[in-house]
């Protein structure tokens, strides 16, 4: 058993390399369907089960990190989005992207309705920080998970929701590729839009080939570990003023706000911000799955039940808009996996309906995360109003 704190941490960061080293040495298309960020949730919560450290001990090396690193990651995973940029997708796709959205708030809120008897009324926080991850990415949940103060105990159960319902929901949309013809016909979609979006796209890309230099790394991560701290500090003064709202929320929005106005200066065409964003998104994740044990999981096939009615609902939803309003399923698979799956899985599908199309992938999983952490606080009020 580890008891120390250090090794601890070691530990974890190592589990997550490893994954991340094998997914490219390999090319094995198991990681397709199981993404590392996927497998790194459960084999850290399976060592967590196992006893393979010391809760206690370890709990002060936890405490440090994790929420100092999560604020820095939000920011770093902001610069990336250029709002200019993002406009150029065109109004279809950001409406796809918004019906996504607004279809999975629905499925939760009904899910909740129907599934608060065996979840527990006080389910709407867990549920609340899902909704958050399922709205563009586990960044999302943490921070809704700090926003609602949910213990670890009760994040046990949506880190499970997260992990398996997910990994079925990408296997189903990457399958559901095969029927993008006659789907598209079925809707009568006109995909020349798309096509303009991806050629702009693949020239802005081309326009900012600068590789991720020592020089970059070491601004950004001193930048984003300052904006952490000092954000702490100022959400921390401003809920002694304001205390309408509390302190991770303050923070959360400055350093949101921080990260939108970095992306659009020279800071938010650094090279690095990517790199390092996911570096410290994976070592999050380890941590916050680190304190979950699947012993504390005894209603689990009830949370695994509503994940899938979740996805179920979202998806009926969706399928209608897409009839009503012509979406293509392009637009519907990635816009769907850009909020559930985030920037580990939209540019995975959007890359499998064609190369050209990663950037599209990107940039609607990075319009999840700007507004997956509001979405979810939204909803779980909503849901705490039928509690």
């Amino acid at each position: 058993m580890i008891t120390n704190g250090f090794t601890y941490i070691a530990v974890l960061v190592f589990i997550a390399a490893l994954l991340v080293w094998l997914q490219r040495y390999t090319k094995s298309k198991f990681f397709d369907y199981a993404p590392p960020i996927v497998l790194l949730y459960l084999i850290t919560m399976i060592l967590c089960t196992l006893g393979a450290w010391d809760m206690e001990a370890t709990k002060p090396a936890y405490s440090v990190l994790k929420n100092n690193l999560l604020y820095a990651m939000i920011f770093l995973m902001l610069l990336r989005c250029d709002i200019r940029k993002i406009i150029k997708l065109g109004p279809k796709m950001l409406g796809g992207f918004f019906a996504a959205s607004v279809s999975i708030s629905l499925a939760f809120i009904a899910t909740f309705a129907i599934m608060k008897g065996p979840l527990g009324s006080e389910a709407w926080k867990a549920l609340g920080a899902l909704c958050g991850s399922w709205m563009g990415g586990s960044g999302n949940m943490v921070a809704v998970q700090a926003a609602l103060d949910i213990g670890e105990a009760d994040m046990a159960y949506a880190l499970v929701v997260d992990s398996i319902d997910y990994s079925i929901w990408v296997m189903f949309l990457l399958w559901a590729i095969n029927l993008a013809p006659k789907f598209n016909k079925w809707v009568k979609a006109d995909t020349t839009t798309l096509d303009e979006v991806s050629r702009r796209l693949e020239e802005d890309a081309k326009g900012n080939e600068d590789k991720a230099s020592f020089v970059n790394l070491i601004f950004l991560l001193g930048l984003a570990l300052v904006i952490s701290a000092f954000g702490q500090d100022i959400g921390a003064a401003l809920n002694g003023a304001m205390p309408f709202l509390d302190k991770a929320t303050w923070t959360v929005l400055l350093i949101t706000l921080s990260g939108l106005i970095g992306a659009v200066t020279p800071v938010g065409r650094m090279a690095g911000s990517t790199e390092l964003s996911n570096l410290l998104l994976y070592s999050v994740v380890a941590l916050l799955a680190s304190r979950a044990s699947f012993l504390e999981l005894t209603d689990a096939p009830a949370w695994i039940l509503a994940g899938f009615m979740i996805l179920a609902i979202h998806g009926i939803i969706l399928v209608l808009l897409a009839k009503i309003f012509h979406l293509d399923m392009f637009t519907c698979g990635v816009a769907s996996l850009a909020n559930i799956g985030g920037s580990a899985s939209a540019p995975i599908l959007a890359g499998a309906y064609s190369g050209a199309l990663v950037p599209v992938g990107v940039l609607m999983a990075l319009m999840g995360y700007v507004i997956g952490t509001a979405g979810g606080l939204i909803t779980a009020n909503i849901m705490a109003l039928l509690a």
